[in-house]
C-alpha cells in the first residue's frame, strides 16, 4: 500500500461524499452542501494529478494503482455526470443527457473490451492516449462549471468537445483492442485437427 495508493483511495472516498452533499443541496439549497460538494469533487480531481505524480517521481507504480487510479477516474466522472444529468432547477443547470450517454457508453465498451480480451488473450493492455486524458480534464470542467453555477453558452460548447474527445478516446481504445485481439493466435480459425479433436471429444461425450 504505496502514499500514491492511499491518495486514489482518498478519492474513491470522497465520492459518496459529494454525491450526497450535492443531492442535499438539490433538496434544501442550502449552499454550504454545495460548498462541500464542490470542496470534494476538487479535491478528488486535484489528487488525480497527486497520486500519479507520486507514483512516478518516487517510482511507486504498482499493479494495484494500475487498477484503482482509472477505476477512480471512471467511478467520479461517471457518479456526477449521472447525477447532474437530472433536472435540479433552478439550483444547478444540467448536464447535457448526449454527454452523460457518450461517457456512459465509451466506459461500457471500454469494460466489456477489456473483459473479451483477457478472456481471450489472458492479459488486456491499455495505453493511455493524451486525447483520453483531454476528455478526462474536460469531464471535470463541465462538472465544475455547474457546481460553481456559472452561466451562458460556454457549458454547451465545453460539453461538446468533451464529448467529442471522450468518443475519439472510446474508437482509439477499440482499435487498440482489436489489435490485440488479431494479433493473438487464440482469435484465429481452429486448426482441421484441433476441430477433429473436439468433435472426438463430443462423441465420447455422448
Amino acid at each position: 500500500m504505496t502514499t500514491a495508493n492511499k491518495v486514489t483511495i482518498l478519492r474513491i472516498l470522497l465520492i459518496p461524499v459529494f454525491v450526497v452533499e450535492v443531492l442535499y443541496y438539490v433538496q434544501t439549497g442550502w449552499e454550504v452542501h454545495r460548498y462541500v460538494g464542490l470542496g470534494c469533487f476538487a479535491v478528488a480531481a486535484l489528487c488525480d494529478a497527486l497520486d500519479g505524480f507520486i507514483a512516478r517521481h518516487f517510482h511507486q507504480q504498482s499493479e494495484l494503482g494500475a487498477v484503482l487510479d482509472p477505476l477512480a477516474d471512471k467511478l467520479l466522472l461517471v457518479s456526477a455526470m449521472v447525477l447532474l444529468s437530472f433536472d435540479h432547477g433552478p439550483h444547478l443547470e444540467r448536464v447535457p443527457l448526449w454527454l452523460t450517454g457518450t461517457v456512459l457508453g465509451r466506459d461500457v465498451l471500454l469494460v466489456v473490451g477489456l473483459v473479451v480480451i483477457h478472456m481471450t488473450v489472458g492479459r488486456a493492455v491499455v495505453r493511455p492516449r493524451m486525447v483520453g486524458k483531454v476528455a478526462t480534464v474536460l469531464q471535470m470542467g463541465v462538472v465544475l462549471w455547474v457546481l460553481l453555477r456559472w452561466h451562458g453558452a460556454v457549458l454547451e460548447w465545453l460539453a461538446l468537445a468533451a464529448a467529442v474527445t471522450t468518443g475519439i478516446s472510446g474508437l482509439l481504445y477499440v482499435w487498440d483492442g482489436v489489435r490485440q485481439l488479431s494479433t493473438s493466435p487464440s482469435s484465429g480459425p481452429r486448426r482441421p485437427e484441433e476441430q477433429g479433436e473436439s468433435a472426438s471429444g463430443r462423441d465420447s461425450g455422448g
